[in-house]
């Protein structure tokens, strides 16, 4: 099938094309503090001339804990991202739980994503459908990726062109996630850009017992197999001090190691371009 292409700005998603990325802490923890790191990822992929969409969550409605750290206020989340997104002159993603803030949060974001647990909610597919804008849907991590046909169908019937899907691993019993990489290529069928997320792929859900933990020991060796497949981009949470992240912290890459991190990938990308063509039946 062929290809589509989703473009933002200046950054294009397309399975036939170079990779682009989406990158970002997991949550906003405060305005100045999200800040530097919006800035620091501009200037880490400004350095490597490589695309990216800044990636912001003003909310986390699905923490494991409901004394975990969500977020803040949308509407004052929403003001502060469409600001900072002007003034650093990057597109931004934005996650939506809810159908009835879609068109709130495209006044300020270039993509809606749709979090995992929600990929099935017609509602709120609809809802983002509507806006105009892209829409990311996270594959849930109980669905399999030939289901992820009919998350595409709803949102083309409300008339969505600009579409992506993105594999974030896949339940395996309780407390674990393996990576099918033969549902990046099944996801590529539909024709839409495919993104793999490097970062959520290595959590272990509910494994600190209050808290999701994981092993970013994995996030490398995952990513370089998905970027060998020729997809479309990169989706990986990073932080300062993951350590210290009030969400998502043991599966967050060291904002520190981005630079290396998309270098190695890129590389693995370029090569992965030249040997597309091949098919073995």
């Amino acid at each position: 099938m062929k290809q589509k292409e989703v473009k933002v700005k200046n950054v294009v998603f397309a399975n036939d094309r170079p990779l682009a990325y989406i990158a970002g802490p997991c949550v906003i923890e405060s305005e100045r503090g999200y800040a530097a790191e919006a800035r620091e990822l501009k200037k880490t992929f400004a350095a490597l001339k490589t695309p990216f969409v800044l990636k912001a969550s003003f909310d986390k409605a699905n923490r494991t804990s409901h004394k975990s750290y969500r977020g803040m206020d949308m509407e004052t989340a929403l003001d502060f991202l469409k600001d900072l997104k002007n003034r650093l002159d990057v597109p931004l993603l934005v996650d939506v739980h809810e159908p009835a803030q879609a068109a709130r949060v495209a006044e300020a974001a270039d993509i809606l994503q749709i979090p995992a647990f929600m990929c099935r909610q017609t509602d709120l597919l609809f809802a983002c459908a509507d806006t105009g804008r892209a829409v990311n849907v996270k594959k849930g991590q109980f669905l399999s990726p030939w289901e992820a046909e009919n998350i595409v169908k709803k949102l083309e019937s409300r008339g969505a062109k600009s579409i992506m899907l993105t594999e974030r691993g896949s339940s395996f019993g309780y407390g674990n996630l393996v990576v099918d990489m033969r549902s990046l290529e099944i996801m590529k069928e539909f024709g839409y850009p495919v993104i793999f997320d490097c970062t959520h792929s290595v959590q272990k859900p509910g494994g600190l017992g209050t808290a999701t933990g994981g092993d970013r020991r994995f996030i490398l060796p995952l990513a370089k197999a998905a970027a060998a497949l020729k997809i479309a981009g990169l989706f990986f949470e990073a932080h300062p001090n993951p350590a210290k992240a009030l969400s998502d912290g043991p599966n967050s890459l060291k904002l520190s190691s981005v630079k290396s991190l998309v270098a190695a990938l890129n590389r693995v990308d370029r090569l992965a371009l030249e040997i597309s063509g091949l098919t073995f039946k």
